[in-house]
């Protein structure tokens, strides 16, 4: 399989250089097998790590030197000089900690000994010990201040889940790929989605199977990364293995049992939908009652990765695919959204990721790839009125938003070093995101019979393209270690709406002809309720010409970072970037960090910042009509964008750039086989981008309200994160103990509604929303145990109490007894919930590993809620989610 692997790569890729190939073992002082120790050829990215068994094959150069590298052991360095097999004995020292690229341009620096807190997560080792099919999903239950929330009834949200850092907007935090800057997605957040306003970028675009390794800074970072890393850094750092194909093939799907009480919820003859007897036909457009299912949601997924080597200076291309194929879930509803539940996804993913090198102190680098996404939602149902036309539906309708999302990259670069220890980067990066909706089990009501049932409802792209110019040079000699860098980038974006076909968008008269004229053309009415009818898909209405937009613009930076160790034990950093944006103006900002080493094993470490995040080009220009379900209720609403005169008419004033201060103090331990780190942090955020409540707004045609996207809140984050880990080897027995936990206060300091009506602008049900992406805490204990040919994880995760506020917000509040009593009633309050995780891990050979497991193994939900919520379902969409108990299986292979 191996030989058959290789010739393909080989007559598809380019013909590789001969290298020596070298065996062996590698064990400790008793005897026992290493797994998963680090074999690399030195000065090069290419390498390998052992099996279960210890073992390990690597192909080098002739005059190659090994490094062999394993957490609490003192790592080796053995020269090959001609030998075919080379077996090692490490013994037990201080533990290696991974060189991160996040954080710290110094090629000296560690995550134990940085001044900034970094998580650094194995894509390999947490694959084995989480379930989990998508990167969000994986960084919810590896990262302590990482929440990510599946949405239902969101549109676009539905397929592009939000994410955020420490609390803070999904748009708040930057995501690089190999240290070069990852384009947002064109989705802008809106309904009573996390991120609500929100841009972000789409991290499920990255295959897992091509990822080495994450790296998360915990801290700001604007003033080194520029825009978007008020809250911190993603680094996503790619594969680079060679001459082994790896990969997966798993199978998972959720349990149907919601185990609630309906009881309390009647509807008509046809109780609460989705469950027993109740289930909606997924196969039918309609009301139509399926078959009972004991699992739903069924999940696919089949991951290869490969890579070979290339020339005799360790030189690479690694490939990595991907194929999902994840069903819709459906969870308790009611009978105005019968379609409650996760979406559908069938996706194609594809990366690359490639070194030459040209001569020992230069190479070209290139990576890359392209992820396919065919996603599947259902909207709110249309039971009856001028909604429905009955010759089409008879018992009302259920329509599907979805949509085609294509995600292409591609970045290429020089590395070189010069004669005087420069290290030079120039480098080009470009992105592009393209969000296209379709829009089925639908219709347009004012088409009446003649109306089609399916519509291209149009869609919107966001483009990046980024060059950068890095310069870096670690000088030995001053002090005890100095390290400089500066550089340059400039970045263009363009931001785009294309129109739908006509039937999506428009209104039509009598005559089915559309309508540009409404003083001369007459639109229809239902016979029925007497009301006209509504133009538009419904579900989702399109994209029209008005609607459409191409927006440029253009960003230069300049930044310069220094790292100075004044002595063995005391660290000071400092960084400082200008960006100028062709939109909006320049800004400043600066970056001081220091870290103290009180002894051998115990770190003091902190720094505060400024930064500031730019508006993104989706926030100045989206906008849309829409039906929104307000407590079941349809009512048509304009998003108007920032810069139109409608906008200005209200009292918004055009967006400015988010500030902040950022500020963090934190000790890291070190003891060989046991890790601790625990960081408090402050971020003050200034004119925060938000989506303000619904405006009435009776003099704009065809709609009942108009929202903005305003600098409408000051928040104050305050919050600690805390992670301890424990690795030992106790005879043939290992065992690993961790726990991750971040706890979390938001405040929102000031609502900047100048005249307008604070309930209006942005009021206790928007605060809801914008405090609930800030959970009070997420605590994670996990225990893993392996011995000979078996492996286990157990992971315990405390979510905290949500509060969110529902659709009662909006009833009169007389009703009530007065608006603090309506506040009280509108408020949900979801507690504090205990998840459980266990997976099992089987050696079925040298080359086969089958993993079998639950998420949340007992079926944990929310606390049942009401007919208010914002998805229209039993629940609101909180930190654990709301899919229950999910079961898999996976078969890992390595040839």
């Amino acid at each position: 399989m191996k030989k058959i692997s290789l010739l393909l790569f080989l007559v598809l890729c380019g013909t590789a250089f001969s290298q020596n190939t070298v065996t062996g073992t590698v064990v400790d002082a008793n005897g026992i097998a290493l797994p998963y120790v680090n074999v690399v050829e030195k000065g090069t990215a290419n390498g390998t790590i052992t099996s279960d068994d210890g073992a390990y094959t690597i192909e080098v150069a002739e005059n190659a030197t090994l490094v062999f590298s394993y957490i609490g052991f003192t790592s080796q360095e053995i020269e090959v000089a001609g030998m075919t097999a080379i077996d090692v004995t490490l013994t037990e020292g201080e533990a290696l900690e991974t060189v991160v690229l996040v954080g710290s341009r110094s090629p000296k620096r560690t995550v134990v000994n940085t001044a900034v807190p970094i998580d650094v997560i194995d894509l390999d080792e947490v694959t084995t010990q989480i379930g989990k099919v998508e990167i969000n999903e994986l960084l919810q239950y590896a990262a302590p201040s990482f929440n990510a929330n599946k949405q239902s009834g969101s549109d676009g949200a539905d397929h592009i889940d939000p994410a955020s850092l420490r609390g803070l907007g999904p748009d708040q935090t930057l995501v690089l790929i190999n240290g070069k800057r990852r384009h947002q997605s064109s989705l802008i957040n809106i309904f009573g989605t996390r991120g609500r306003g929100n841009t972000g970028t789409d991290l499920n675009a990255i295959p897992a199977s091509a990822i080495k390794r994450i790296e998360v800074l915990r801290d700001g970072a604007a003033a080194q990364y520029g825009s978007d890393a008020i809250a911190g850094v993603i680094n996503i750092v790619l594969k680079d293995n060679i001459d082994k194909l790896t990969g997966s093939v798993s199978y998972g799907a959720y349990s149907t049992n919601a185990d609630v009480d309906t009881s309390d919820f009647q509807d008509g003859d046809y109780g609460v939908w989705n469950t027993d007897g109740f289930r909606l036909d997924t196969d039918k457009d309609g009301n139509a009652i399926g078959e009972d299912k004991n699992f739903d949601g069924g999940s696919v997924k089949v991951a290869a990765n490969y890579g070979f080597g290339i020339g005799e200076r360790g030189g690479f291309a690694n490939f990595t695919t991907e194929y999902l194929n994840k069903e819709k879930t459906l969870r308790p509803a009611f009978d105005f959204r019968k379609g409650f539940g996760e979406a559908a996804i069938e996706g194609f993913n594809f990366f690359g990721n490639a070194v030459i090198p040209v001569n020992d102190n230069t190479e070209v680098y290139a990576f890359g790839g392209r992820n396919y996404r065919d996603t599947d939602a259902y909207a709110f149902t249309r039971n009856g009125g001028a909604r429905v036309v009955t010759s089409i539906y008879p018992n009302g309708f259920t329509p599907r938003i979805t949509s085609i999302i294509t995600d292409n990259s591609v970045s290429a670069g020089v590395r070189t070093k010069t004669s005087g220890g420069w290290n030079i980067d120039v480098s080009n990066t470009f992105g592009k995101n393209n969000f296209h909706y379709y829009i089925k089990g639908t219709l347009n009501a004012s088409l009446e019979d003649a109306s089609p049932t399916d519509f291209d409802a149009g869609g919107h792209s966001l483009s990046q393209n980024t060059v950068n110019l890095d310069f870096s040079k670690y000088y030995e000699d001053v002090l005890s270690g100095m390290n400089l860098a500066f550089g340059a980038e400039y970045r263009t974006e363009r931001f785009m709406i294309f129109a739908g076909e006509a039937g999506s968008y428009g209104t039509f008269d009598v005559n089915g002809v559309l309508i540009t004229d409404p003083t001369t053309q007459t639109q229809p009415i239902d016979p029925d309720s007497k009301e006209v009818r509504p133009g538009g898909s419904q579900g989702f209405p399109g994209y029209g010409p008005a609607n459409e937009v191409d927006r440029s613009r253009s960003n230069v930076a300049l930044y310069v970072d220094g790292e100075f160790d004044l002595s063995e034990a005391f660290l000071i950093s400092a960084a400082g970037r200008y960006e100028n944006y062709s939109d909006f103006g320049s800004t400043l900002n600066g970056k001081l960090a220091m870290r103290f080493k009180a002894t051998d094993n115990l770190n003091v470490r902190g720094s505060v910042s400024t930064g500031f995040r730019a508006p993104s080009l989706a926030q100045i220009y989206y906008n849309l009509r829409f039906t929104n379900f307000i407590g079941g209720v349809a009512s048509d609403q304009l998003l108007s964008p920032n810069n139109s005169p409608v906008t200005a008419s209200f009292g918004i004033g055009p967006l400015q750039e988010e500030k902040s201060v950022n500020a963090s103090l934190g000790a890291t331990a070190n003891f060989s086989k046991f890790t601790a780190t625990a960081d408090l942090y402050y971020i003050d955020v200034q004119d925060r981008i938000v989506l303000t409540g619904n405006f009435p707004a009776p003099d704009l045609p065809a709609v009942d309200s108009a929202q903005f996207f305003a600098n409408g809140a000051d928040t104050e984050t305050t919050g600690l994160d805390v992670v301890l880990s424990y690795n030992d080897n106790i005879n043939d027995n290992r065992i690993g103990v961790s726990l991750l936990a971040n706890f979390n206060n938001m405040v929102i300091k000031e609502v900047k509604n100048g005249a307008l009506d604070e309930q209006t602008f942005f009021g206790e049900r928007d605060k809801g929303f914008l405090l609930a992406s800030a959970p009070e805490s997420k605590i994670s204990g996990n225990l893993t145990y392996g011995r000979d040919w078996f492996n286990a994880a157990f992971t315990a995760t405390r979510f905290s109490d949500v509060e969110l506020l529902d659709f009662q917000v909006f009833e009169d509040a007389a009703d009530y007894g007065g608006f603090a009593n309506q506040i009280a009633a509108a408020t949900d309050t979801y507690t504090a919930k205990f998840v459980f995780d266990l997976n099992l891990g089987f050696d079925l050979s040298e080359n086969l590993r089958l993993n079998v497991g639950g998420n949340n193994i007992f079926n944990v939900y929310p606390d049942q809620q009401d007919d208010w919520t914002e998805g229209g379902g039993y629940w609101d969409s909180v930190q654990m989610g709301f899919g229950g108990a999910y079961y898999y299986s996976r078969l890992n292979f390595s040839f």
